[in-house]
Order: structure tokens, then C-alpha cells, then sequence
């Protein structure tokens, strides 16, 4: 096992595309570390950067005690897992869980030592006569990942390894890679595009953006306290409600949302930001049905969507569209008007130029 730090990697392309810009942060040894964001964001760049598999244009790249950046990846004690498998076809189970350890010139027995410590780990006992053709999607993923289980590296980087499979494969695999680090306790990388991959393996989340990261945190602190517009809207599912206007003085204080529409904000907000242009986030689970004093508005359902264990409600208010997440047995059907209250003690204010967040007075 092994640290990993990087302090202000750069990749700059050929053309002047610049993939990663000024990524600096550590992994601490042992760590689950994800790094999320919108396709083309640079996360995989940064991965391939440090699996040495795309070079560093400056910066430097630390694994454990060593400056690594003009290592081989053959030189560097990691081992990556793909989007796709890369299994090769005319192999066995046993023969694929091995093939790198015969590369290395270990023994048999070693090697049988090994695929068996593997194979028992991810539950491919029975599977190793098998050849890749003859598997599931779910199957062929763990042989993936017991390919790299083998090498007893000391830094895993999984890229998008669970992108290829069914909705119920991936979330059984997701708590297969989570049982797998906690027993290892080795360190990870873990690229995804998916926030709920991110939000449920992380135990830390780097958000990316344009090749420049955006925040980096717990899951849990990025959720609550994202630092700016991008990070509040990425991360969550439904995504959190925006809504933009002028703050303005109204029996308290209110949001401006043009076209005489007006949305009473509850709690107390600096009177310095009064006449101020910002963006408003709330939740959709802290978005609740109020009684016509409250404040708060009223907004027309559009659509209402029970899933089960809860609904959410889909409103139009002027020209913002809004989801609220409410309980299953919640009376609401499309074409009622519904006035809604915010929570006060679970809004966020972003300033409506940067999008950076603005921060109330403790």
C-alpha cells in the first residue's frame, strides 16, 4: 500500500488543449479516493497520468516516497482496471487471473496461490475452467478486477469499470469493489461519471470540470455545502432546484424571478444582499408542501411520479421548472396548484455571475 500525491500535475496536449490543469491533492494511504465530473472533464487523463500511461507536462507525481513521473508504468506497483474488460478471449479464467504473474516468471505454485486467493475473494471459484465468452457481464468484471487483485499492487486505479453493465449489475458490483477495499484496505482511484457511483464508494470525491477541480471533499460535505453552482447541480439525484433572481425587500426578504413572480424566502438573509442578482439552490427533499401563510409560493404539478418508496412531484412556478421529493401516500395530482416551502435551514445561495457559493454569517 501506498500514499499517492500529486502536486500541480499539468497536461497540456499538442494542439494547446490543456486535459489537467493544476491538479494538486494527496491520497492517503489505504484510501478510496473517486474522481467524478461530466464527460470530458479530465478525469481519466488524470488516472492515465498516474498510471504513466499519458506523461506529465509539469508537476510532480509522488507513489509513496518516489517521484514517479518518468517511470514506466511496468515500474510504478499499480494496476488499472478498464471500462472494458480486456479479457483475452482464447483464455481461461485461471489462465487470465494468471497471465501477468507468468510475465513476471513466478512459479506454478505461487501463481495457483494466488489466482486461488483471488478467485475465492470475488467468488470465481467455480468459473476458472471457463473462458471469457462463457460469462456474464458481472462475471467478466470481477475477473477483471481479480486480474489486477493478483499483482498485490500498491495503488489500484479503476476507469469507469462498471460503465458496461445492466443498472442491477452495477450496484451489486459497486458493494462488491466497496467489500473488496475494506478487506484490502489498499489504496484506490476510482473514475466514474456517475454521482451516485461517486456519492455511495467514495470516501473521498474529487469533482472535475474543464480539465480544473472543482471541490474536494467527503461525499456527504460536497452534498451539503457544495462550493459552488456546478458541484450543488452535479452531485444529487433529482438534481437540486435552481432558481434565479434579484433579492429584494418584501414583508422579509424575497427572490425577484421576474415577470412579477416573487418567492417569500423564510430565515433571514445579509441585508447587504439586497438588490443582489443570485442563484438560489434547494433540494428537492427540502422542497415541502406549506399551508398559504407560509412563505414560500405556490406552483402548478405537472407531472407526479411515485416510485414506491417515495414521489416526486414535478412543478412548473413561472418559468422555473422544479422537482420535489415527498413522501409515497403524498395527495398531489397533475394540474394542482401546490404551495411549497423551502427549508430555511437548507438553502444555498450562489452568486449568479461566478456561481461561487455565498456564505451566511454563522
Amino acid at each position: 500500500m501506498a500514499s499517492v500525491t500529486l502536486d500541480r500535475l499539468r497536461k497540456v496536449y499538442p494542439n494547446g488543449f490543456v486535459g489537467v490543469d493544476d491538479a494538486s491533492f494527496d491520497i492517503a494511504d489505504g484510501e478510496l479516493l473517486v474522481l467524478v465530473g461530466p464527460s470530458g472533464c479530465g478525469k481519466s487523463t488524470l488516472l492515465r497520468m498516474i498510471a504513466g500511461l499519458e506523461t506529465i507536462t509539469s508537476g510532480e507525481l509522488r507513489i509513496g516516497e518516489r517521484r514517479v513521473n518518468d517511470l514506466p508504468p511496468k515500474d510504478r506497483d499499480i494496476a488499472m482496471v478498464f471500462q472494458s474488460y480486456a479479457l483475452y478471449p482464447h483464455m481461461t479464467v485461471a489462465e487470465n487471473l494468471g497471465f501477468a504473474l507468468k510475465l513476471r516468471g513466478m512459479s506454478r505454485a505461487d501463481i495457483a496461490a494466488r489466482v486461488a486467493e483471488a478467485a475465492a475473494m470475488l467468488e470465481l471459484d467455480k468459473l476458472l475452467d471457463r473462458k471469457p465468452a462463457a460469462l456474464s457481464g458481472g462475471q467478466r468484471q470481477r475477473v477483471a478486477l481479480g486480474r489486477s487483485l493478483v499483482r498485490h499492487p500498491q495503488v489500484f486505479l479503476l476507469d469507469e469499470p462498471l460503465s458496461n453493465l445492466d443498472a442491477k449489475l452495477r450496484s451489486g458490483m459497486r458493494v462488491e469493489i466497496a467489500r473488496l477495499h475494506r478487506r484490502l484496505g489498499t489504496t484506490m482511484v476510482y473514475v466514474t461519471h456517475d454521482q451516485i457511483e461517486a456519492m455511495t464508494l467514495g470516501q473521498r470525491i474529487v469533482v472535475l470540470r474543464d480539465g480544473r477541480i472543482q471541490q474536494i471533499d467527503t461525499p456527504m460535505a460536497l452534498y451539503q455545502r457544495p462550493a459552488n453552482l456546478f458541484v450543488a447541480t452535479f452531485l444529487g439525484s433529482p438534481a437540486m432546484n435552481v432558481l434565479r433572481g434579484r433579492l429584494v425587500q418584501d414583508d422579509g426578504v424575497a427572490l425577484e424571478l421576474g415577470e412579477g413572480v416573487r418567492v417569500r424566502l423564510p430565515g433571514s438573509v445579509p441585508h447587504a444582499w439586497l438588490g443582489r442578482d443570485i442563484a438560489l439552490g434547494v433540494r428537492p427533499e427540502h422542497l415541502q408542501p406549506a399551508g398559504p401563510m407560509a412563505a414560500g409560493f405556490t406552483a402548478e404539478v405537472e407531472v407526479v411520479e411515485r416510485v414506491g418508496s417515495e414521489t416526486y412531484v414535478n412543478l412548473r412556478h413561472g418559468s422555473h421548472l422544479l422537482v420535489a421529493r415527498m413522501a409515497p401516500d403524498v395527495p398531489v395530482e397533475a394540474g394542482q396548484l401546490l404551495s411549497l416551502r423551502p427549508d430555511p435551514g437548507a438553502l444555498h445561495f450562489f452568486d449568479a455571475a461566478s456561481g461561487e457559493r455565498l456564505a451566511l454569517a454563522p
